[in-house]
């Protein structure tokens, strides 16, 4: 089957919005082992590689929510598609070039729904997608904040008589393991987001016939993510890893951990959340349990911001590109 040209630069801009994912959001899932120098910044990031890969292999519930959950397949083309990836591309790497990790999903979200306004109208959305959206920000933001801040507090009961030097120890192998967790619940959700578009495009050119999600598709759309992170990923490990809070292994490990279970239970439930959300209130969660005045909280009102703008600034290019696009294109 000979491919059109249309459809070729929108698959491309799909894994030019998976690079930039791995550029700013998969390094969220080894920031904070690199920071406590339990591995160096090469292995960490040759972990973060393999575990996202697969974690991405491991389920395809989020990715037909997003294929096929947010917005009406029949009501979009490969056009809306595109303008929702410029929109993506844009912000985000604006916002990696500043240092601040951005929530892919959200901006994917957004992406798809400006766009799909823009072309069809608000008869276009799924609501059921949508409550599954707003689920997502209860679990990113709630469950990892308060996932980090019990596991820390319930570690400092158990080990308050320990020898400090034993403790750091201990968590130096255990944050091995939650690195690797955290990578590859990253994966199981982060990572499936942009298979489910590239399968979307596929279906929307008429390469498949229904949306399934063929394993070469996962294969691709996870290395694309793993050369990002590798290559560009450092300046947002510098920012969740060092710029936050300071942090030792056991307090890495909590945050791991606390965050790695809150994405791999949406994960399973097919629920799209911000991984970038959940490990960034679970580093904040941890150390407040210090001291409220541990967290550095201009850092913490910047990626807030960041956030926040991601939704706004996502649907607006996304809904302009697709009205210039209607009416240059037809």
């Amino acid at each position: 089957m000979e491919l059109s040209p249309v459809l070729l630069v929108v698959l491309g801009l799909v894994l030019a919005a998976e690079f930039v994912n791995g550029w700013t959001d998969a390094p969220n899932a080894i920031a904070t082992v690199v920071s406590t120098r339990v591995l160096s910044p090469t292995r960490a990031l040759l972990m973060a590689v393999i575990f996202n890969i697969l974690g991405t292999m491991s389920g395809t519930a989020v990715a037909a929510t997003i294929g096929k959950g947010i917005v009406q397949v029949d009501a979009i083309n490969l056009y809306t598609v595109g303008a929702a990836m410029i929109g993506i591309v844009f912000w985000s790497t604006l916002a990696w070039y500043y240092g601040l990790p951005t929530s892919e999903s959200h901006a994917l979200i957004a992406g798809l729904t400006g766009a799909a306004l823009a072309t069809a109208g608000p008869e276009a959305l799924i609501v059921a997608g949508w409550k599954k959206v707003g689920i997502g920000l209860l679990f990113s933001t709630f469950l990892g904040f308060f996932g980090g801040l019990v596991l820390m507090t319930s570690i400092y009961r158990l080990w308050a008589k320990a020898a400090p030097a034993s403790v750091r120890r201990l968590f130096g192998k255990l944050q091995v393991l939650s690195a690797g967790f955290m990578a590859f619940s990253h994966g199981s959700n982060d990572g499936q987001k942009f298979i489910g578009t590239f399968t979307l495009v596929l279906l929307l050119g008429g390469v498949i016939p229904e949306f399934h999600v063929p394993i070469w598709v996962i294969f691709l759309c996870a290395t694309t993510m793993g050369i990002g992170t590798a290559i560009g990923g450092w300046r947002i490990v510098r920012t969740m890893g060092l710029r936050l809070t300071k942090l030792e292994p056991v307090h890495g490990f909590a945050a791991e951990t606390g965050a790695a279970m809150t994405i791999e239970l949406a994960s399973r439930l097919g629920i799209p959340l911000s991984t970038t959300h959940t490990i960034n209130t679970a580093i904040m969660g941890v150390g407040a349990t210090r001291r409220f005045s541990a967290v550095r909280w201009g850092v913490s009102r910047n990626i807030v911001t960041a956030w926040i703008l991601t939704f706004p600034v996502c649907g607006t290019i996304a809904w302009l590109v697709a009205k210039l696009t209607l009416v240059f294109v037809g």
